[in-house]
């Protein structure tokens, strides 16, 4: 689409030709093995990538290191030759796709994982940790600063005989170069320390060593936090500084920002706009006139081709968003936009997984991001009846994933809109692109002839019964958990009340006006909570409180979302109140009672009761019952099954493949003996 032309113009970078101008970022994985080696999964995962059109893919870091430079629960090693042919067989399979391939070399330093280290002391500028509460490290001697460079070196030459048209050093996010160049860690008094020039040094000393290693046609990549975001950190003003003794040398810019302290402006939070982080790149494009690359939260193809256009990057990133749709590329160049798995910053399956729960990464919105949609590929032989009650994400996946395989599928939804209990909080306006998953379902379910969709309808046994099904899933989602708490039912159902549950809010946000007057209690400190609060607070409330009957308020979520939520409550003043309970609902007020049992009185002109959901599971025992006596089977998936976040859902949605070859198995009587109804 000629819209988008600025997307598909080739670049070359020395000798390397880039095919177009979307760059897959380097995104730790946890994929490969503990010894730093690939498995064929994480071929795989980059490869629908390259498939998909990617111009270049800058592989996850690379350790340089080992132990000390490593980083991550597993990571991909380069500091052997003996993985050289594993990196190659990499660069191999993503070549014969067009992809040009970049790999990000890289020293952990203080941010080195601990569990690697067998005990030793990670080594930094200084003794300063990478983050608030992180492990102490040591300063590295000028012997070791002088071992590292030369690592660096080594490892680019091995990136250059493996394969790769190009190296990334990364000097940013809190890792070694990053706490030499950052004030914020480095406090040395010797000539890697102080001044720009000193704290620069080792920089200037790696790409020298680099450069040596892999002659002048190699190009090289800096990846770099432009502003630290953290009071004392560098600005963007003292990066241009900083980047005048390392631009000879540096072919291109990759412009990030911030540190571990302000991880949300790394991974992007979610209610950052397409592109937010530009104005930095082209900063440092002005100044250098040096092939740029720009990242932050883009998702939508129209900001990037405009970023391109207006000369403001040469090459812009797309990282989740490829994670999300391996097919960006060639979907936009085919403009198939409707098509588009668009993520949704929600940074559970990515971030989360990795940083926090040491798992390998995966997608809410991409229930298999290694396979895509290979799943198409099995086709039932004979057509299965499948009945889908609920028409939520979850819902709406199950529904589209089984009329993909072949089977004819009716999905009841009773409200008269789809997409369920996410398209509802997309409404508050910090949380709008969660409404890009469900606007694709949807889109993906119209092209469904197979899947036939009643609205304002509620399926009854007689509806079920007339369809003949095979299968039926309930995906009914779930409700507000209202406890029996003295007051709390009869002041949701009070006139002229003052009380509210999470429904209320997302169903009716014309009821809540004149917020800058008001007062918000809200208890319950979970997402649901959360949400409320950084409503009411960010539309500057008079006054906004949250209660909360654990010791941590947000203790379930995402890493990105409670550093975003804990510091948008600082900046907005929010009174938090933990280790206190709920114990009674009055016309006006809360009565809790803190840790020490002492009550007190919260006085509120709105006041919200989140304590979370609970699965909507009214119809589900009489379903149950029913595909018994007529012999077909029955599952829940979804929030229907327990209340939990969206990648939960979607994945069940997906895995629903597994039920129908049962099925299959069964008609066929290769699997005997067994209750068509599955364990719930």
């Amino acid at each position: 689409m000629s819209d988008f032309s600025a997307i598909f113009q080739p670049i070359t970078i020395k000798r390397t030709t880039i095919k177009n101008r979307i760059v897959m970022p380097p995104i730790g994985s946890n994929f490969a093995t503990l010894n730093g080696e690939f498995v064929e999964e994480h071929i795989q995962y980059y490869e629908q990538r390259a498939k998909g059109g990617t111009g270049l893919i800058i592989l996850e870091n690379v350790c340089i290191d080992f132990p000390y430079g490593t980083n991550g629960t597993t990571q991909l090693r380069i500091d052997n030759d003996q993985y050289i042919p594993g990196l190659y067989r990499f660069t191999e399979r993503l070549h014969k796709h067009g992809a040009a391939v970049a790999v990000q070399i890289n020293h952990a330093g203080a941010s080195a994982f601990p569990g690697r280290l067998n005990g030793l002391q990670a080594i930094s500028a200084s003794n300063i940790p990478s983050k608030t509460g992180g492990a102490i490290p040591r300063p590295a001697t000028k012997d070791e600063i002088l071992h590292i460079v030369k690592q660096y070196g080594a490892a680019a030459h091995r990136a250059q005989r493996a394969g790769f048209d190009a190296v990334e050093i990364h000097a940013g996010h809190s890792y070694l170069l990053s706490q030499f160049l950052s004030p914020l860690f480095n406090n040395r008094t010797d000539e890697f320390g102080g001044s720009h020039e000193n704290r620069a040094r080792i920089i200037r000393m790696v790409i020298d060593e680099i450069r040596q290693s892999v002659g002048p046609f190699f190009p090289i990549i800096m990846r770099f936090s432009a502003d630290d975001f953290i009071a004392g950190g560098n600005t963007l003003e003292d990066t241009l500084q900083i980047l005048e003794y390392l631009t000879d040398e540096v072919d291109i810019f990759d412009v990030s920002s911030a540190q571990n302290d302000t991880l949300q402006f790394q991974i992007d939070q979610m209610n950052l706009p397409d592109g937010w982080r530009s104005y930095m790149a082209k900063a440092v494009r002005d100044k250098f006139n040096k092939p740029t690359i720009t990242s932050g939260n883009f998702r939508d193809p129209y900001v990037v081709a405009k970023t391109l256009e207006e000369g403001t990057a040469d090459f812009v990133v797309i990282g989740r968003g490829l994670i999300a749709e391996p097919y960006w590329v060639e979907k936009v160049k085919n403009g198939e936009l409707d098509t588009l798995r668009r993520c949704i910053s929600c940074n559970i399956g990515c971030a989360d997984h990795r940083i926090a729960k040491a798992k390998p990464i995966r997608c809410t919105v991409n229930p298999d991001i290694v396979s895509y949609e290979d799943y198409k590929n099995y086709q039932v032989k004979k057509p299965l009846n499948v009945v889908v009650i609920g028409g939520g994400t979850a819902g709406l996946e199950a529904a589209s994933t089984a009329a993909e395989i072949g089977c004819n599928v009716t999905l009841f939804e009773a409200k008269p809109f789809l997409g369920g209990l996410s398209m509802m909080i997309s409404r508050f306006p910090y949380k709008k692109r969660i409404a890009d998953l469900p606007k694709f379902l949807i889109n993906r379910a119209k092209t469904l002839k197979n899947l036939t969709i009643h609205l304002n309808k509620k399926a009854t046994l007689e509806d079920i019964e007339k369809l003949s099904p095979d299968l039926v899933i309930s995906a009914t989602g779930s409700k507000p958990l209202l406890p029996p708490i003295k007051g709390l039912s009869e002041q949701l159902t009070a006139p002229n009340r003052k009380v509210f549950s999470i429904f209320d809010i997302m169903e009716n946000f014309e009821q809540f006006t004149d917020i800058p007057n008001k007062r918000i209690v809200v208890i319950g400190g979970g997402a649901v909570g959360l949400d409320v609060v950084e409503y009411f607070s960010e539309s500057k409330a008079k006054d906004v409180s949250i209660v909360e009957m654990q010791s941590v308020i947000g203790k379930d979520l995402d890493i990105i979302g409670r550093i975003s939520m804990m510091t948008m409550m600082k900046e907005n003043k929010v009174n938090q109140l933990v280790d206190t309970t709920l114990l009674e609902v009055k016309e006006n007020s809360f009565l809790v009672k803190d840790k020490e049992g002492k009550q007190s009185e919260l006085p509120f002109d709105y006041g919200f009761v989140c304590l979370g959901m609970t699965p909507e599971n009214s119809f589900s025992n009489t379903i149950e019952q029913h595909a018994a006596e007529k012999g077909y089977t029955f599952e829940k998936i979804g929030d229907s099954r327990a209340a939990r976040k969206l990648i939960e859902g979607m994945r069940e949605g997906r895995d629903i493949i597994a039920s129908i070859q049962r099925i299959e198995r069964v008609k066929a009587g290769e699997v005997r003996g067994v209750s068509p109804v599955s364990p719930v």
